[in-house]
């Protein structure tokens, strides 16, 4: 019960926190266990929510012992379908046994339950996949032979690949790759179990890196990174759309890179320097990149320009209300997240966690004080509680407008006063861009 509570909350948290949530190949997700599902882990609890979420039937966790190091949350988190398991490198957590943990998952498999596992063991806020561990291989083989390979158990690899993970109102997609069958690595004695699953754990790695936007091989994220935000641009037609879209083009940039690295390596530096001197002028002219692949037409700028202001001028009684109502709740979160971890993979899920706190919380402080200066009916309460949220949001799409008509007025009165500086980025970007994918 607990868990389905929990599950309808942190999923309500997951649409307000994520703009999309895409599922690729959802069909393949299976109707009943038994199953495992194995996928990277670079979002720590945010990764097993959003699984949580997409999954048509409940879901078994493993999760590290020294989440559950009180009485309290031992008895919280078991009830929220979550096993510990003691990882090599950690202190054991007192009344957590392994063995006793690796026992609970056969008996959830067998029960034709379904089981989530993260086969590299920890969280790292990284789009390469590391080096897996054969645990979520063992327990499915011993899962296997405890029923004379008659379980039909099911492997699910799924890619969790997302824009910027610990980012309010980014993208996540998820890809559901084709299931691999155990009975295809069944072993015949104890002997055997560990040759069969370092087999079994290179199959996994060769499924999931099929589902991510990345490959094995590590290259300068934090340049890929800057080179996807330079080329990405609503102005140029892609085949994809949506995260769909944007993560392939990370994808291209990042094989691009890889391919570069290993055949031209003198070439990085000079798209090293390309990409910071293109940067470098577009900060200091405070042009967005994606304008530089528009047509400049005078009169379509300016009418566009016109209606916006327009727009922006009617929202603003719209956006004053939601900022009014939320910024004491955004602040408090800015301000207590960096305090409450250090480790940047937990940003999200915390944010996530204070924001079903603070929110309603706040809402129900405005609501009790307008309730004593005007006296609500019941219905008004209900209209005034669920319009906060709602304006809030909205508050946020026109901020953010907000910034694209600013950046568009920036590039109009760059074109006015110096042509020949826009004409000059144009050009420095597309030689940037020759470099990367060829004339």
């Amino acid at each position: 019960m607990l868990y389905h509570i929990l599950r309808a909350i942190v999923s309500l948290g997951l649409r307000f926190y994520y703009r999309e949530i895409k599922v690729v190949n959802r069909k393949k997700l299976p109707e009943k266990g038994p199953c495992i599902y194995i996928a990277n882990h670079p979002n720590t609890l945010m990764d097993a929510w959003i699984i949580g979420f997409i999954s048509k039937e409940p879901i078994y966790f493993m999760a590290k012992a020294t989440l559950f190091s009180t009485p309290l949350k031992h008895k919280i988190l078991r009830s929220l379908n979550m096993i510990p398991i003691n990882r090599r490198g950690e202190s054991a957590v007192k009344g957590v046994s392994n063995q006793d943990s690796f026992e609970a998952c056969y008996q959830i498999l067998e029960q034709g339950k379904s089981l989530l596992i993260f086969p590299e063991g920890s969280s790292f806020l990284e789009r390469h996949l590391r080096e897996l561990k054969s645990g979520a291989a063992r327990i499915a083989l011993e899962a296997e032979r405890r029923n004379d390979n008659k379980l039909n158990l099911q492997i699910i690899p799924l890619g969790l690949n997302y824009l910027d993970a610990d980012r309010f109102g980014s993208r996540v997609l998820v890809n559901v790759g084709t299931s691999i069958s155990i009975s295809d690595f069944s072993f015949n004695n104890q002997e055997k179990q560990g040759i069969t699953a370092k087999r079994l754990t290179e199959k996994f790695r060769i499924r999931l890196e099929q589902v991510l936007v990345n490959s094995s091989e590590k290259v300068d994220e934090l340049m890929v990174e800057e080179l996807h935000q330079i080329f990405l641009s609503k102005y140029i037609k892609q085949k994809q759309k949506g995260v769909k879209g944007e993560l392939e083009l990370l994808k291209q940039i990042r094989d691009k890179i890889t391919e570069i690295n290993l055949t031209e390596a003198w070439k990085i530096e000079e798209i090293k320097k390309a990409l910071n001197s293109l940067k470098s002028k577009l900060d200091k002219f405070g042009i967005q990149s994606d304008f530089l692949d528009r047509r400049f037409r005078l009169k379509m700028f300016f009418r566009q320009l016109f209606f916006s202001i327009i727009f922006l001028l009617i929202g603003l009684p719209i956006f004053l209300y939601g900022f009014m109502h939320n910024i004491i709740q955004f602040k408090l979160a800015e301000i207590l997240v960096p305090k409450l971890t250090k480790e940047v993979e937990y940003y999200a899920p915390i944010t996530v966690l204070l924001g079903l706190i603070l929110y309603p919380l706040v809402y129900v402080l405005f609501m009790l004080g307008i309730n004593n200066l005007f006296g609500l009916t019941f219905i008004e309460k209900v209209f005034y509680f669920a319009s906060m949220p709602i304006f809030g949001l909205s508050a946020y799409s026109i901020f953010n407008y907000y910034q694209h008509v600013s950046n568009k007025w920036k590039f109009v009165f760059t074109m006015l006063n110096d042509k020949s500086k826009v004409i000059e980025l144009k050009n420095e970007k597309n030689k940037l861009r020759e470099y990367i994918f060829g004339g």
